[in-house]
């Protein structure tokens, strides 16, 4: 404001004196207050970050149908979310008209388009924000969490702008947010909503010098009123055995503090647990975990690799009768701030494959009513949710979701600190186009407006509760002419079926080869085939 003020002096006493440069001031005027404007106002992190020129991208925004129909790509192109998805997001959460014109842009004759029969009893939305209950029979506090929450995202991949920002729409809308596996930092408290701390491989936050798991720091911040769940990362969809990544330019000292790591280096986490070697000493850490937070929920993230591990886990659970209060299963479609491209690409299991699997375990186990199964991988729309609960999900997580409500445009520079809306960066003159009070409602409209979406969904298929949704709810397009619920895509077991050695054919090896522990595949000694020999008068 005071170069705005003075600029605008020079100019006019400059036209004073010399009457020929009055025309210049009449036309760097106009620019000088839009950029004043720009900097004063806290709706638009491009336009405060970028005074002036940033209203070249709303411009490019407004004609953009026109560019894309005739020259570029569709409302429905576009990775990994398209222009149609993103849209969305930011209506919802500013709380403008969210309704399409015309018609669907999407090909419904197209091999993988899925959708969700309506019923002729279809009903009148109810419960617009339906919760569950975290928290088996070992649990003494548990958690009420609503069935969309914040997904794990840490404090050095965000700014501090943004973690204050998600935490307080937590609290507006009454939902969880994922801490990420980057320590819990003070701005994941300010805003008081309901934490989900995540221990990842690194144990930031709760780690001696050696960076060793320290019991005494991790209780004295798991039993803080507003952590309600521990969250154990044993890895994540985007990078599964990788570990995490924190380029050494977004670690600044307080990052590196609040993480107990050196700076000046890339902050590489370990691609396994030091913890504990064998599913057998998950579960007993688990335990050891709950015990130490006060008897809160506490479940571990993973995306799935090899059937046999989670197999090995399910026969640990049945041995020493210590079962997690909920499993979070990522997707290899999961997002992230930085990671190596055959990681993101090729490494891990998709979210659909996973959950399934994932849910027959328990459920072949005779366990499913006593964990709790959140989904993570690309959920942002109302069917997004449905699809995820109909797989056998009880409630799912979204974060780059909540990134566009924050209002990411998918520049996609997470790892390289020049985040244009200040929110995967730590440069200051970025961070300071972020309006925490504003983008809060944001978080808040996108989460309410999302589960409202799901309610209408729910409403006219003719169902009362999400508990109620199934696999045959949702249809797939195998081709043309081949149209299968997903009950019939995936093969789903009953309870207690693998008790009885009714395990699907293509896992049926693995249960067999996976032993409580180890997490090492032990192929079972097979019998010497049976020879009958012939006999000679």
């Amino acid at each position: 404001m005071f170069l705005a003020v003075t600029l605008t002096a020079g100019l006019t006493l400059w036209g004073i004196a010399w009457p020929p440069a009055f025309s210049g001031f009449v036309l760097l005027a106009p620019i000088i207050f839009v950029g004043v404007a720009d900097m004063r106002q806290t709706t638009h992190a491009i336009r405060r970050n970028f005074p002036v020129i940033g209203h070249g991208r709303y411009l490019l925004e407004a004609i953009r149908p026109e560019i894309n129909q005739y020259f570029v790509e569709s409302n429905t192109d576009g990775t990994p979310f398209s222009r149609e998805l993103r849209s969305l997001v930011y209506q919802r959460a500013k709380n403008v008209t969210d309704t399409v014109p015309f018609g669907t842009e999407r090909d419904v004759y197209a091999v993988g388009y899925e959708w969700i029969n309506h019923s002729m009893l279809a009903r009148t939305p109810t419960d617009h924000s339906p919760r569950i209950s975290i928290g088996g029979r070992y649990c003494e506090r548990p958690y009420s969490a609503s069935l969309l929450n914040i997904s794990a995202m840490s404090f050095g991949a965000l700014s501090h702008a943004a973690v204050r920002a998600l935490n307080r729409g937590a609290k507006l809308g009454n939902f969880a947010h994922n801490t990420g596996e980057g320590g819990l930092s003070p701005y994941h408290a300010e805003g008081g909503g309901d934490l989900i701390w995540q221990l990842g491989t690194g144990y930031f936050g709760a780690r001696d010098a050696e960076g060793n798991f320290d019991p005494e720091a991790f209780s004295d911040k798991a039993r803080l009123e507003n952590v309600k769940m521990i969250e154990l990362k044993i890895s994540q969809g985007a990078k599964p055995g990788h570990g995490g990544i924190l380029p050494a330019g977004k670690l600044t000292a307080e990052i590196a503090q609040i993480r107990g790591v050196p700076l000046g280096k890339d902050v590489l986490s370990p691609p396994g647990h030091r913890a504990f070697s064998t599913p057998r000493e998950l579960l007993l850490f688990i335990e050891e975990l709950r015990r130490l937070s006060g008897r809160k929920p506490v479940g571990f993230k993973l995306c799935v690799g090899k059937p046999s591990e989670l197999f090995a886990i399910a026969k640990a659970m049945l041995e020493t009768g210590i079962t997690p209060d909920f499993i979070t299963v990522d997707g290899a479609e999961g997002g992230t701030g930085a990671a190596p491209l055959e990681f993101s690409n090729v490494v891990g299991t998709p979210l659909r494959e996973g959950l399934v699997l994932v849910h027959n375990t328990l459920t072949g186990i005779g366990m499913r009513d006593q964990v709790r199964i959140l989904a993570a991988g690309r959920v942002i729309t109302g069917f997004d949710v449905a699809h995820r609960l109909a797989l056998g999900a009880d409630a799912v997580y979204s974060a780059r979701g909540m990134m566009f409500a924050l209002g990411c445009i998918q520049a996609r520079r997470c790892n390289s600190n020049d985040c244009p809306t200040g929110i995967a960066t730590q440069n200051p003159a970025l961070i300071k186009g972020l309006s925490v009070t504003d983008k809060a409602s944001r978080v808040a409209n996108f989460h309410r407006n999302t589960l409202h979406a799901f309610a209408e969904i729910l409403a006219a298929a003719g169902l009362e509760h999400p508990e109620d949704l199934r696999p045959w709810h949702v249809q797939r397009r195998l081709n043309a002419t081949d149209v299968r619920s997903l009950a019939d895509v995936y093969h789903f077991v009953e309870p207690g079926a693998f008790l009885e050695n009714d395990i699907p054919e293509q896992f049926r090896s693995a249960w067999h080869a996976a032993r409580p522990d180890s997490f090492e595949r032990v192929e079972p000694a097979r019998p010497t085939p049976y020879v009958r020999l012939a006999v000679v008068n």
